[in-house]
């Protein structure tokens, strides 16, 4: 067992990063990460971080923006809290070396504006602005005495005990070592899941490998509310090549003035909403799903010709050189597309100031839902959200009191579930088949037949899984991304109604009168559906 440190940090983010940076202000910090540290959904990150820096611009109008995109579902105080903090965090990252687009050679921002945003508010580092970010953070934490970052180490299991009062408390974690596969326990007195989404769940996704959904599994099994697990954000713009790994083609592009075209040539996104190219991404997610089914295609255009090869390379200098690796020539050639997973809107629940239902658990980043996105993420908003997130949880952790005690770790959990009389676990069989069959039945549209079905096969594979015993990372993987799924599936049942990124073929429509509320749920109690 380690030593115990202050607080563990699972993920290695620009929201678990953030948090570290602060919390070494006050403690001993233990950072760790499944792969490498800079191996995140943040490092993908192409767009940018929203945040009023414009005088022309206003925090009422980001918060407006943000609230019209969230479906009436995101919560108003969270909302103005993070919109607020925006510029100091972003004058932060300058000074710890971040490097942001300017405007020629002045040294005025080049913000840049994407859908869902009333104006130009988006700060972008080229279109390799995760990447920028991660680089500072990590160097950051890299030089910080106070932080230690363990990379290949696989957080399993959250370790818990029971206070004198009897409720439940955190006090760290089970970590799987990749090359070695022994199981440590790293204790601590606070504990950060910071493991981001689960993009993974999906065939078609924008998201790294790692995104199998870990930290909202395992909090799930330690008794955590979840929330919002319905509301899966589908990014309308990955690049299509048969065979090929679906790459992100950023909204900044669109925002450049990017048209999207079906495969006659004609363009469609002002029959669909007024902001055509620039609506929030649910809209133009659906409106491309709904061209494709239209025209029998495989996928749409995106018409960047007119913008030139020049300013594509000044500007957006990562995607001219994916277009390039396929021969796509982008003064002669349009760019083909189709939507994919990208953001879970959902994930562990939280209050202000990040913490969970359980003690000394708090969460950040895409595995929390804190309120802000409501039912549909607005552009840019995300990175935004781990930033100040990380940093407020930061200053209220130093205001908790360490002083109780508890009683010995408990064992890492069991599960009530009937034995399988299949002996082999073939988990590359399972994993495909369920990104397959969430791709069908839980993606852009869904309905309460096909919703239904999703559950039953995912308890079916449930069964035949976890009654083995894991000693490798994908098994974890692929018990995490079943729990996670099912989830996913069990809250998109349950919200029979269509809101935000969620769209349900059978209840077509917005019902305020019966499901203006959140979904939650917990091991404990499968069905909790109001606030």
């Amino acid at each position: 067992m380690r030593a115990e440190c202050d607080y563990l940090v699972l993920g290695s983010g620009v929201a678990g990063l953030s948090f570290a940076l602060e919390a070494a202000r006050h403690g001993r910090v233990t950072m760790v990460t499944k792969r490498s540290r800079t191996d995140s959904a943040t490092n993908w990150a192409q767009g940018g971080i929203a945040a009023v820096l414009d005088p022309t611009d206003s925090f009422e109008a980001h918060v407006e923006d943000t609230l019209n995109t969230g479906g009436g579902l995101s919560r108003r105080n969270i909302v103005e809290m993070v919109v607020r903090d925006g510029p100091s965090r972003i004058q932060e990252l300058i000074e710890l070396g971040a490097r942001f687009s300017r405007r020629d050679e002045s040294e005025s921002l080049d913000l840049t504006r994407e859908g869902g945003h009333s104006a130009r508010r988006v700060v972008h580092a080229g279109d390799i602005t995760g990447e920028e970010v991660q680089r500072v953070l990590v160097e950051a934490a890299a030089a910080s005495p106070s932080i230690e970052i363990y990379e290949d180490y696989m957080a399993i299991d959250l370790v818990q005990t029971k206070t004198p009062a009897g409720s439940s408390r955190v006090v760290g974690a089970y970590v799987l070592h990749e090359t070695t596969g022994n199981v440590e326990t790293f204790p601590a007195k606070e504990t950060i899941l910071a493991t981001g989404g689960a993009g993974k769940v999906y065939l078609y996704t924008s998201n790294p490998d790692v995104a199998t959904g870990d930290g909202v599994a395992m909090a799930y099994r330690a008794g955590a509310v979840l929330g919002d697990l319905e509301f899966m954000q589908f990014h309308p713009t990955t690049l299509y090549i048969a065979g090929a790994e679906r790459t992100l083609i950023t909204e900044a592009l669109r925002g450049a003035g990017g048209l999207l075209v079906d495969s006659s040539g004609e363009r469609f996104m002002p029959d669909y909403h007024e902001m055509a190219e620039l609506a929030p991404r649910d809209v133009v997610s659906r409106a491309i799903y709904d061209r494709m089914a239209k025209t029998h295609a495989t996928n749409v255009f995106l018409d960047v010709r007119h913008l030139g090869s020049k300013y594509l390379a000044e500007h957006f200098p990562t995607i001219t050189a994916l277009c390039e690796s396929f021969d796509i020539d982008v003064d002669t050639n349009m760019i083909p597309v189709r939507p994919s997973a990208h953001y879970m809107v959902g994930g562990v629940k939280t209050d202000i100031e990040g913490r969970t239902s359980i003690k000394n658990l708090y969460c950040c980043g895409e595995a929390a839902t804190t309120g802000l996105h409501g039912s549909n993420r607005l552009a840019s908003n995300s990175l935004l959200e781990g930033l100040v997130f990380g940093k407020v949880i930061g200053d209220a952790i130093a205001r908790e009191n360490h002083s109780d005690t508890t009683e010995p770790h408990r064992h890492i959990i069991t599960y009530d579930i009937a034995d399988s009389q299949r002996s082999r676990l073939d988990i590359p069989d399972v994993t495909n088949s369920l990104r397959s069959i969430m791709w069908r039945n839980v993606g852009l549209e869904r309905s309460g037949q096909r919703l239904e079905e999703t559950v039953e096969i995912i308890d079916f594979w449930r069964r035949y899984v976890m009654d083995k015993v894991f000693d490798r990372p994908v098994e974890w993987q692929c018990q995490n991304m079943l729990t996670v799924s099912r989830l996913i599936a069990r809250s998109a049942l349950l919200r029979r109604e269509s809101r935000g990124v969620h769209f349900r073929n059978d209840y077509d429509k917005r019902d305020d009168k019966n499901f203006s509320h959140h979904i939650y749920t917990s091991i404990d109690s499968d069905d909790i559906t109001s606030d």
